[in-house]
């Protein structure tokens, strides 16, 4: 059984940086790649990034790129999505979630079903 706990969320304006954290326990978490997804009110569930169980690929969605970077520490069981120049459309309650099947060091997933454990969700809302 893997816990995830997301953290960092919160106000900010519009141009403005956050960073996330995801703790994970439970399970080896450098056996695992990771994935962070977002949900605006009223919208589906859409993948923004996800980084590699060796941290050697990430990967991210057209909207994000060259602002948000995804980092790990296996040795603090730890992700991180450092959000910069956020817009208005950045707001969501984002979550990470841990692909535990994902046998390559390499690869990312970007659909949401293949991930086996959801943390609960941190808001994010960028102002004007």
């Amino acid at each position: 059984q893997v816990q995830l706990v997301e953290s960092g969320g919160g106000l900010v304006q519009a141009g403005g940086s956050l960073r996330l954290s995801c703790a994970a326990s439970g399970g080896t978490f450098s056996t695992y790649s990771m994935g962070w997804f977002r949900q605006a009110p009223g919208k589906e569930r859409e993948f923004v990034g996800g980084i590699s169980r060796s941290a050697g690929r990430t990967d991210y969605r057209d909207s994000v790129k060259g602002r948000f970077t995804i980092s790990r520490d296996n040795a603090k069981n730890t992700v991180y999505l450092q959000m910069n120049s956020l817009q208005l459309e950045d707001t969501a309650v984002y979550y990470c979630a841990a692909d535990l099947r994902n046998s390559s060091p390499f690869t990312v997933d970007f659909r949401g079903q293949v991930y086996d454990y959801w943390g609960q969700g941190t808001q994010v809302t960028v102002s004007s």
